[in-house]
């Protein structure tokens, strides 16, 4: 069995990550999943929230992460979010305006995902 998995983050409209990894978590419809290393094989279905990725090297990335799909075969994860953002990349000032715009516009969609953003940077 391998010790390090490749992990490729990819949003939409770029390439957010890609690098050797140790450990990812991830929150999917199912419930928060932990990939290490000859994991099963996995094809699912990613939820809102922060992604969490342990590299070969000992250190920690994290995103906020809002749809999508995580497949995992042959010590290849790749997570295909709808929405990336790398935590160091987040304003967390802008992100606390959208949390708070959204709560006053009743606007749940918007709301979540300020949230995730400020989930993000909170773990970086």
């Amino acid at each position: 069995m391998a010790a390090e998995l490749h992990v490729e983050l990819v949003a939409a409209d770029r390439s957010v990550w890609s690098g050797e990894a140790t450990l990812v978590v991830a929150r999917t419809t199912s419930g928060d999943i932990g990939v290490m290393p000859g994991h099963q094989p996995l094809l699912g279905v990613l939820e809102s929230g922060p992604v969490t990725i342990r590299t070969r090297e000992g250190g920690t990335v994290v995103a906020a992460v809002h749809g999508g799909f995580i497949s995992f075969a042959d010590n290849k994860l790749s997570l295909l979010a709808e929405i990336a953002e790398l935590s160091d990349e987040i304003d967390v000032q802008r992100a606390e305006r959208a949390l708070e715009r959204a709560k006053s516009e009743a606007d749940a969609s918007a709301e979540r995902r300020a949230d995730v953003r400020l989930r993000a940077v909170a773990t970086r």
